[in-house]
């Protein structure tokens, strides 16, 4: 019979957290950068009211929401043996939501929304994300 454990990719619960910052900072980045490409046919006091709205919505989305689901995946991947699974930085359930989002970001995309307002809702996501990914890489670097 085949061992199957031996073909898991096992890596340090750090490398776990690590790895969540990672990629809740790189799609922070990437919905950010698209809001910013959308908000280049603004005006100058358009484009900064947007921005400025986008960022102050992200604060709150971040307080929220996001500051909690990190924190319990951070105190779930602490109670994980000293290595796992190295798509275990999320559970199952959230990458369920990520498919799900991803669905409705292309559907958003493709509707007739207009781009500032998709602009403030990119920047918005994004920019909780990001937040996000920075207690990811606190809680990694300092412990």
């Amino acid at each position: 019979m085949v061992e199957w454990s031996k073909f898991k990719p096992a890596v340090p619960r750090s490398w776990l957290m690590g790895l969540a910052g990672i990629v809740w900072g790189a799609v922070g980045v990437m919905l950010c950068r698209l809001a910013l490409g959308w908000l280049q046919a603004a005006g100058g006091r358009e484009k900064i009211l947007l921005l400025g709205l986008g960022a102050v919505l992200a604060v709150g989305m971040y307080l929220a929401a996001f500051s909690r689901l990190v924190g319990k995946n951070l105190a779930r991947i602490e109670n994980m043996p000293a290595k796992g699974c190295v798509f275990a930085f999320q559970p199952l359930k959230s990458y369920i939501i990520i498919v799900f989002m991803i669905l409705l970001g292309v559907g958003l995309r493709r509707s007739v929304l207009p781009r500032p307002l998709l602009a403030v809702v990119y920047t918005t996501i994004g920019g909780a994300l990001i937040l996000g990914a920075v207690k990811y890489w606190r809680r990694t670097l300092l412990g």
